[in-house]
């Protein structure tokens, strides 16, 4: 293949990852825009389109292995590949912590723990993923060390958050009579602490991405775990 052509399809690839992320992104947005308002037809449009992503990734999943199979790239090239492949994954999974989100939006009660914030964790976490994704896209390696320094921050809010809610929990269960059983009161908890966990794990993947990133940017490793 002509060096031109082979460089056209590192760039392609480098565009297509570039394009998931917006989708995944978008996926992300609507997700918390659906738990915040209470929108159950957006909620269910975010749970249907994960097909289309899915899709999508393993299309790219499959340019990567033609990559590596036929042109046996090598150094910064083979690097570029390999962290796009990675992250590659952790955007399909954002999508699908997307799509979790929107399924606990369709039952939760906002009411249990109306103290908690969690559009402001979730603009955290889609602010790093964007920020990573323009690492990314500009090959910037001091913006990986910073998109990982700032993981701590959501770690924490999500930790606060979590304990709010199992206070909520235990003074509710202890103070005046709740017309809801039990039961549908621990489901609205379990929701609660699934969406901070999910949020925190958008973060996590956030730093993955700043890693592979860096890795492909500077042959560095230090921000893989």
């Amino acid at each position: 293949m002509p060096r031109e052509e082979y460089r056209e399809q590192l760039d392609a690839l480098r565009e297509a990852v570039l394009e998931l992320s917006e989708l995944a992104l978008d996926r992300l947005r609507q997700a918390l825009a659906a738990l915040d308002g209470g929108d159950e037809a957006l909620a269910r449009e975010v749970v249907a389109g994960d097909a289309e992503i899915n899709r999508r990734y393993l299309d790219l999943e499959g340019d990567c292995v033609d990559l590596l199979a036929l042109q046996q790239p090598v150094a910064g090239d083979l690097r570029l590949v390999v962290a796009s492949f990675k992250i590659l994954t952790d955007l399909e999974r954002i999508a699908d912590l997307a799509t979790n989100l929107a399924s606990y939006a369709l039952e939760m009660d906002r009411d249990v723990a109306p103290d908690v914030d969690l559009q402001r964790i979730g603009a955290l976490t889609v602010a790093m993923v964007e920020d990573a994704m323009a690492a990314y896209a500009d090959a910037d390696p001091d913006a990986c060390h910073e998109i990982a320094a700032r993981d701590d921050e959501v770690d924490e809010r999500c930790e606060r958050a979590s304990e709010r809610i199992v206070r909520a929990l235990i003074e509710r269960e202890h103070g005046a009579a709740d017309d809801r059983s039990t039961e549908e009161l621990l489901g609205d908890v379990s929701r609660h602490l699934l969406t901070i966990r999910d949020l925190e794990r958008v973060g996590d993947h956030a730093v993955n991405v700043a890693a592979r990133t860096l890795y492909a940017v500077e042959n560095d490793d230090e921000l893989i775990y």
